[in-house]
């Protein structure tokens, strides 16, 4: 339940919840809490903890190919990409490949 009490900021109340209520009919509370209720256990009529819900997991690691992706600037089709046949350098002189390897010792 959210109200606002003249700050113009809602505040969060919570739906109370003794500890022996909680476990005789935890599918129901936690249903509660899962559709965006905030549940508070008590334990004496004392909070002692709080039952919220999982926001979906962020994992923070986002590629700028998948940010491009869910952008809708680019797509992909889950197959292999098709690719252009490599480009042939001219002129002379050592590949690169080779350079790196006797780089490398």
């Amino acid at each position: 339940m959210v109200t606002n009490r003249g700050s113009g900021v809602p505040e969060v109340v919570a739906s109370q919840v003794s500890v022996r209520d909680l476990k005789t009919h935890l599918s129901e509370w936690l249903a509660r809490a899962q559709s965006g209720e905030v549940v508070e256990v008590t334990s004496h009529r004392k909070p002692i903890a709080r039952i919220t819900a999982v926001k979906p997991a962020d994992s923070g690691i986002s590629s700028p190919l998948q940010k491009a992706i869910d952008a809708g600037l680019i797509s992909w089709s889950g197959q292999k990409p098709n690719l252009p046949p490599p480009v042939k350098l001219r002129g002379q002189g050592k590949l690169l490949s080779d350079i790196v390897m006797e780089d490398r010792g």
